[in-house]
């Protein structure tokens, strides 16, 4: 059987994020994504009002129980935007997805700006925590990781020291060998901070205007190609940072920024550097 990769987590109807784009982005950089959709919702769950949303755990059980049978192989499990429900199936199912030695990316996909995403609780972010302990790599945001650890959630910009000593407790409470934090505001700048085992690094570059939605999703899905391409994980990032940059950069304005950015015109750059 040929390995590919699996992207688990939702699909939005309207907004560019979760499997609207993690899917076409890595099929643009010729990899062969598998998919295990864990809801289906009108709309992302931020800022649409009351969108609808079909939790599809039940099904993603029957989907994995045929899987099984097939004997799949993944080269790479990315997951993302989960649901309660869905992350108690991958939780106990995970060791029959990661097969030779999978890399697993986790993006604990439930909170930013000092809070939860409508729909999560603290006995969610409990169960992420189980998730994260079995992650090859995590991508929290830094209320994301703060919530991981039980801390204190900051809404104002933090320094860059902080975001390091946050992200190094991270990774020695779940005994990660790689960790990296996303959009860590420095004010002026904004920053991605990693952690390789026990080394710490840090990349930045101005804060563009916007808070524009799915960022994070086109970010761990960059990342991940870069990864698989063969890149270390600090140049993976860095190329990731710049897509994203671009991206919002070649977005025409006034833009909604619900609908995310316009990512297809910085793909040219994507493509050349991976």
């Amino acid at each position: 059987m040929q390995a590919n990769v699996l992207i688990s987590q939702d699909l939005s109807c309207v907004g560019q994020v979760s499997l609207g784009v993690a899917l076409p982005l890595l099929s643009a950089l010729d990899f062969c994504p598998d998919v295990l959709p864990t809801a289906l919702l009108s709309t992302h769950t931020g800022g649409f009002g009351e969108n609808t949303y079909l939790d599809l755990s039940s099904e993603m059980s029957r989907i994995l129980q045929h899987w099984q049978t097939l004997q799949l192989r993944f080269l790479a499990v990315y997951l993302g935007y989960l649901g309660v429900k869905p992350l108690t199936v991958i939780l106990k199912h995970l060791d029959t997805l990661k097969t030779d030695n999978a890399l697993i990316l986790v993006d604990p996909v439930m909170a930013d700006h000092g809070k939860l995403y409508r729909g999560f609780d603290l006995d969610y972010v409990a169960k992420m925590r189980q998730l994260v302990k079995r992650a090859s790599i995590v991508t929290p945001n830094l209320t994301e990781a703060q919530l991981l650890l039980g801390e204190a959630l900051t809404t104002s910009p933090i320094t860059l020291e902080q975001a390091q000593k946050t992200l190094c407790r991270l990774a020695q409470k779940f005994r990660l060998e790689t960790a990296i934090m996303t959009g860590v505001d420095l004010g002026e700048n904004i920053a991605v901070i990693g952690y390789e085992a026990g080394e710490v690094w840090s990349l930045t570059c101005s804060k563009l205007a916007g808070n524009y939605f799915g960022t994070g999703d086109l970010f761990a899905s960059a990342l991940l190609a870069g990864i698989l391409r063969g890149k270390t994980v600090k140049v993976a990032a860095k190329v990731a940072m710049e897509f994203i940059s671009r991206a919002i950069q070649l977005t025409p304005t006034p833009r909604d920024e619900r609908f995310g950015v316009n990512y297809a015109k910085a793909l040219p750059y994507l493509l050349e550097k991976l």
